[in-house]
């Protein structure tokens, strides 16, 4: 099946306290854009992918392109204010069987991770990449808080993938703020959400601790290959 992979670079760097948005910012040679465009296009080199950044990167982005002789084919579409129309924009452009939506701040995310991801939403329609909370978690109900079961407590990863008319139809609705990710918006429709594998080290780079985390990955990675 034809497969398109979304990549979402709206980030300003305010919480990473940095002049650029955090997706530019400089790991191991490279912007953390390019690592992470690079893991869907070792993955599979015929998936199309759609960079989404705010207009006034474009030109910026552009230029670190030419900087770092970048040539993994890609094509850029304007971002909108919130994440929701964002995503909006770029699937109204594309025409795959499959889509996958990525954080361009997960530039960990694993050859396995993909895989599955793409292999179960094409037999489901839908699947998101989830690993289980290693420590204790307590929800605050008005003024008390309780314990809750880990156990039954999953983060949220991405790709997130779907059959591309199925998301499309979804994404015809209204946005919402309670919309937090691809998944949430797909659920509003009724829709079964299936949740597949993802990795411990496919960390969103936000906070300036992240980068220190990622130079670690990125040793530890290398030490694996």
């Amino acid at each position: 099946m034809r497969k398109t992979v979304i990549i979402v670079a709206g980030g300003s760097g305010s919480r990473m306290k940095t002049d650029i948005p955090k997706q530019f910012i400089i790991i191991k040679g490279k912007p953390v854009l390019m690592h992470t465009m690079i893991a869907f296009f070792n993955y599979d080199n015929s998936v199309e992918i759609v960079l989404v950044l705010p207009e006034q990167h474009i030109e910026y982005w552009e230029s670190l392109v030419e900087k770092h002789n970048f040539a993994i084919p890609h094509k850029i579409i304007t971002g909108g204010e919130e994440r929701f129309y964002s995503v909006k924009n770029a699937l109204d452009i594309i025409d795959s069987d499959l889509v996958a939506i990525h954080d361009a701040v997960r530039p960990f995310v694993t050859y396995d991770v993909i895989f599955e991801a793409f292999n179960v939403a094409e037999l489901k329609g839908n699947a998101i990449p989830v690993i289980p909370v290693n420590e204790s978690v307590r929800q605050i109900v008005k003024d008390k808080n309780i314990a809750i079961n880990r156990e039954n407590i999953m983060l949220i990863q991405t790709p997130q993938c779907f059959h591309t008319d199925i998301i499309k139809k979804a994404y015809e609705a209204p946005y919402k703020p309670e919309y937090t990710d691809d998944a949430s918006v797909l659920e509003a429709t009724g829709v079964k959400i299936n949740l597949t594998t993802g990795n411990e080290h496919n960390i969103k780079i936000t906070r300036p601790v992240d980068l220190l985390i990622s130079e670690a990955i990125f040793t530890y990675i290398s030490r694996l290959s």
